[in-house]
C-alpha cells in the first residue's frame, strides 16, 4: 500500500479487556465460526468461473489486498466482500451497532478505507478490480459472473 495517504488513516483500538471491550463466551463462539476464506459465495463464484474455462489463483498473496480470485493473465482481481465487515450501506447501518461501538465503528471504517487504498493500488498496477457483496453473489451469481466474463472476453 502507498506510504503516503491522501486521507487521515483511521486508527482501530485493540479489542481486549484492557481497552475496555468485553465479549460474552456465546458471542465469542459465534464470531469464531465466521470464515474469512472459502465462503459459500466465493466457492460458487470460483466454480462458475472454472466451468467457464478460466483458471485463477485463490487468495493470491503476491498482490496487495490478497484478492479472493486473481486472474494474472487478464490482470483482474475479484473480491467478494462480507456486508458487515466491509460496510455495506454503512452510513445507515452504523447507527444500528449497539455494543462495543468504540471498536466496531473505527474497525469497519478502516476496512472501507483499506478497500479503497487496495483498489487504487491495483488499478495503478494495471489491474481491473471487481468487488461484489456476498449477498449479491448469493442472489445473482449469473449477473456477477457475466460482468467478469464480459471483461475477460475482451482479452481473448
Amino acid at each position: 500500500m502507498p506510504k503516503e495517504y491522501s486521507k487521515e488513516r483511521i486508527i482501530v483500538p485493540r479489542f481486549n479487556e484492557e481497552s475496555g471491550f468485553y465479549t460474552t463466551p456465546k458471542r465469542s463462539k459465534i464470531m469464531s465460526k465466521i470464515r474469512g476464506k472459502n465462503t459459500k459465495p466465493e466457492l460458487a463464484f470460483r466454480k462458475a468461473l472454472w466451468a467457464a474455462g478460466y483458471r485463477y489463483r485463490v487468495d493470491y498473496k503476491k498482490l496487495i489486498g490478497k484478492p479472493d480470485i486473481a486472474l494474472r493473465k487478464y490482470k483482474t482481481a475479484i473480491f467478494i466482500d462480507g456486508e458487515f465487515w466491509h460496510g455495506y450501506q454503512w452510513e445507515e447501518r452504523k447507527e444500528k451497532i449497539k455494543s462495543n461501538r468504540d471498536f466496531w465503528i473505527p474497525k469497519i471504517e478502516r476496512n472501507i478505507q483499506r478497500d479503497t487504498e487496495v483498489n487504487q493500488e491495483l488499478k495503478r498496477l494495471g489491474y481491473t478490480v471487481f468487488r461484489f457483496w456476498q449477498k449479491e453473489v448469493d442472489k445473482n451469481l449469473e449477473t456477477c459472473l457475466a460482468k467478469v466474463l464480459n471483461h475477460l472476453q475482451h482479452y481473448d
